[in-house]
């Protein structure tokens, strides 16, 4: 017996779709000959007309009273977080690897800093890399034809 999920957790994904972001879905489906869960990917449409999420980024989901298209069954409620930025949900501490930044800035005051480490305090939030090396805010489009030149934004 399945219910309705009304709120959905997914990451987004390149669309070529106007005002509509792709939302994939990972759930864990049950072989009952070998006992385990597999991965499964599930792939939605979803509303997005103020472009609040860019490609990476986590996001929460809601299914929407009536379809806006026949693919658009969804509307994104907001970004839970945006790539390159992960934060534990429990304490909202940031996190880098398996240890939060709060404890590696200790251990550096303790132990003195690395000269090759990289500091957090100074590094600049996601968008200052924009048309340089960062470029999934730019529409992207379907590459037909290979003819030689640079397509940053062709999936």
């Amino acid at each position: 017996m399945s219910t309705r999920t009304l709120l959905l957790l997914g990451v987004c994904l390149p669309c070529v779709k106007r005002n509509t972001s792709k939302i994939r879905l990972r759930r864990m489906e049950l072989d009952t000959n070998l006992n385990m869960y597999f991965k499964k990917d599930e792939f939605l449409f979803a509303h997005d007309p103020e472009k609040m999420c860019k490609t990476g980024d986590v996001v929460l989901i809601r299914e929407l009273a009536q379809r806006l298209t026949r693919l658009t069954t969804h509307k994104v409620e907001k970004v839970v977080y945006s790539l390159g930025d992960i934060t534990d949900p429990i304490t909202g501490k940031k996190v880098v690897v398996g240890k939060y930044r709060d404890d590696i800035e200790e251990a550096n005051c303790l132990f003195g800093k690395s000269t090759k480490g990289f500091d957090y305090s100074k590094s600049l939030p996601r968008g200052r890399l924009v048309d340089t090396k960062d470029f999934t805010h730019g529409e992207t489009y379907i590459k037909y034809h290979e003819d030689g030149t640079e397509q940053p934004f062709a999936i």
